[in-house]
C-alpha cells in the first residue's frame, strides 16, 4: 500500500492580475506550491506528480526534481486534471491517491497526515477534509445526510439558496482508493454553471455506487485558498503569524510579531532580539544575543552573537560578533564587518573588509577597500574605487586614523599606524607610521563679500 500524490497547479489565476503565475507568488520567501508539496512529503508518497497549464516553465523551474510535471492542454476542471495525472501514475492494488490544490499553502502536513490515517481506518472509498466558515462565499458545500454522512459536495455557483446556507466547507483536499478512482473519475460529467469536470462529483458518483465516503474536519485557516492577491496577503499574514510563533517559542524576543518579516529559510539563534520593521529573508543566521532593528533589512547575511543593527539594509554581508551598523548604513554584497567593528551613520560598505576594533562612524564610503584592525575613518571620507573601466582595491592598515573629508584613490595603500591629513585626495602609498597629506595652501581674499555685493547691485 502506497501514497500517491497529485498536486493541481494549472488554474488561470486570473483573478490575481499578476504577471507570473499564481502558484510560484511567495510566501515567507518560498512559492506558495513549495509549501504544499513540502507538506504533502511528510506522507513519503512513492509518487508525486504536479498538474501545470501549457507554457509554465516559470512553475517549473521552481518544482524540486523529486516531482514529475504534467501539461493539462486544457483547463477543463479539477476532474479533468486529476485524469491527466492519472495517465502517468501507475497504481498497484491498495494504493491511495492524494489530491492536492497547489494554492492551499496553509494545510499542515499532520492534518494530511491525520486524513490518511482516516481514510484507512474507515476503509473509505474518497475522503475529503472540510471546515466551518463563517462566511463561505465561493466555497463548495458538504452536503451530508440524516445520519451525518458526506452525500456529496456542491459548488457555490451551483448550491441552492438552502445549500449556501450550509457553513461546512469543501477544502478542494481528497484522498481516493487508488482501485477506484480512474473510473470515478471517467464518469464525472460537466452539466454546471462553469461547464467544467468538478472533481468533487467523484465522491457522490463513489458514494451512488455504494462506497463510503469520509472526511476529516479541521480549522477553516488552513484551507484558506489564494486566487486574489488581497487573500494573498491574508495567507502570508498567517503563514508569518506561524513562523513568528515557532521563533518565539525557541527564545527568540519580538516587541511585535505583527511587524516581524522572517523568511522560513532563516535560521534564528535563542536569544536574538528583533524588533519591528524587521525583514530577514534569504538564507540569513543570526546568533544569540544580536539586537536587529528598528526597521532593518536582512538578506543572504551571517549576523554575529552581540551585533546591534538598525535602520539599515543588509544584502550578502558577514557580521561579526559585538559589530554595530547603523542608523541608516547600506552594507552591499561582499562586506565583511570583523568583531567589534562599526558602520556608522549613512555609511555605505562594499565588497570590503573592515578589520576588528575598526570604525567607520559616518557619511562614508568603502568599497573593493581592506580596513585593518583599529583603524578609524573620519566622516566624508570615500574609497574611489572605479576609474571609468575597472574596479581596484584601497588597502588601509592597522590603526590608522583617516582624516574627515578624505579621498583614497584606488589602487592605493595606507601603511600601519599611518595618518591621512583631513581633507586630502591620496593617490599614492603612505608609509608605515607617516602623516599622508594633500592640500592647498589656504588663501585669504579680503574684501571679497563687500566687492561681490556691489557687482550685483550694479548688475
Amino acid at each position: 500500500m502506497a501514497v500517491k500524490a497529485v498536486v493541481l497547479g494549472a488554474g488561470e489565476g486570473t483573478r490575481m492580475k499578476a504577471i507570473i503565475p499564481k502558484v510560484i507568488h511567495k510566501l515567507a520567501g518560498r512559492p506558495m506550491i513549495l509549501w504544499v508539496l513540502g507538506a504533502v512529503a511528510r506522507l513519503e508518497p512513492v509518487q508525486t506528480v504536479v498538474v501545470v497549464k501549457p507554457a509554465a516553465d516559470q512553475v517549473r523551474a521552481v518544482l524540486p526534481a523529486t516531482v514529475t510535471p504534467v501539461v493539462q492542454e486544457r483547463q477543463l476542471g479539477t476532474a479533468h486534471a486529476l485524469q491527466v495525472a492519472l495517465d502517468v501514475i501507475s497504481l498497484d492494488p491498495g494504493d491511495q491517491v492524494l489530491v492536492v490544490p497547489a494554492d492551499t499553502p496553509l494545510v499542515t502536513s499532520e492534518t494530511l497526515k491525520r486524513t490518511a490515517t482516516l481514510h484507512r481506518r474507515t476503509g473509505s472509498a474518497g475522503t475529503c477534509i472540510t471546515a466551518n466558515m463563517d462566511d463561505p462565499t465561493g466555497y463548495g458545500r458538504v452536503v451530508r445526510d440524516g445520519w451525518d454522512r458526506v452525500r456529496r459536495i456542491v459548488e457555490h455557483t451551483d448550491a441552492t439558496t438552502r445549500e449556501r446556507e450550509i457553513k461546512e466547507i469543501n477544502g478542494g483536499i481528497y484522498m481516493f482508493d487508488g482501485d477506484l478512482i480512474r473510473d470515478a473519475v471517467e464518469h464525472v460529467g460537466r452539466n454546471n454553471a462553469q461547464g467544467e469536470y468538478y472533481l468533487p462529483d467523484v465522491l457522490a458518483i463513489l458514494g451512488t455506487e455504494g462506497h463510503s465516503i469520509s472526511a476529516y474536519r479541521t480549522d477553516a485557516e488552513e484551507l484558506s485558498g489564494v486566487n486574489t492577491q488581497d487573500q494573498l496577503a491574508q495567507v502570508a499574514a498567517i503563514m508569518r503569524n506561524r513562523i513568528n510563533e515557532t521563533w518565539m517559542r525557541s527564545g527568540v524576543w519580538m516587541q511585535d510579531p505583527s511587524r516581524v518579516y522572517i523568511d522560513s529559510t532563516v535560521c534564528l539563534d535563542a536569544g536574538v532580539l528583533l524588533y519591528p520593521g524587521v525583514h530577514v529573508e534569504g538564507s540569513t543566521t543570526i546568533a544569540s544575543g544580536a539586537e536587529i532593528g528598528p526597521d532593518v533589512h536582512i538578506r543572504d547575511s551571517r549576523i554575529g552573537s552581540g551585533a546591534k543593527v538598525w535602520y539599515s539594509v543588509l544584502r550578502e554581508v558577514s557580521v561579526g560578533e559585538n559589530v554595530e551598523i547603523g542608523p541608516y548604513a547600506s552594507l552591499r554584497p561582499g562586506a565583511e564587518l570583523l568583531d567589534g567593528s562599526k558602520a556608522g551613520t549613512f555609511v555605505e560598505v562594499k565588497n570590503s573588509v573592515v578589520g576588528k576594533g575598526a570604525k567607520v562612524p559616518h557619511l562614508a564610503y568603502v568599497g573593493d577597500a581592506e580596513i585593518g584592525d583599529e583603524s578609524n575613518v573620519g566622516a566624508g571620507t570615500i574609497t574611489a574605487n572605479y576609474n571609468g573601466f575597472e574596479k581596484h582595491r584601497t588597502k588601509v592598515g592597522r590603526r590608522v586614523q583617516v582624516g574627515s573629508n578624505t579621498v583614497l584613490v584606488a589602487p592605493v595603500e595606507v601603511g600601519d599606524d599611518a595618518y591621512i591629513g583631513a581633507g586630502s585626495t591620496i593617490t599614492r602609498k603612505v608609509s608605515e607610521g607617516a602623516l599622508g597629506i594633500e592640500r592647498s595652501p589656504q588663501r585669504e581674499i579680503s574684501g571679497y563679500a563687500h566687492r561681490r555685493r556691489l557687482r550685483h547691485e550694479l548688475g
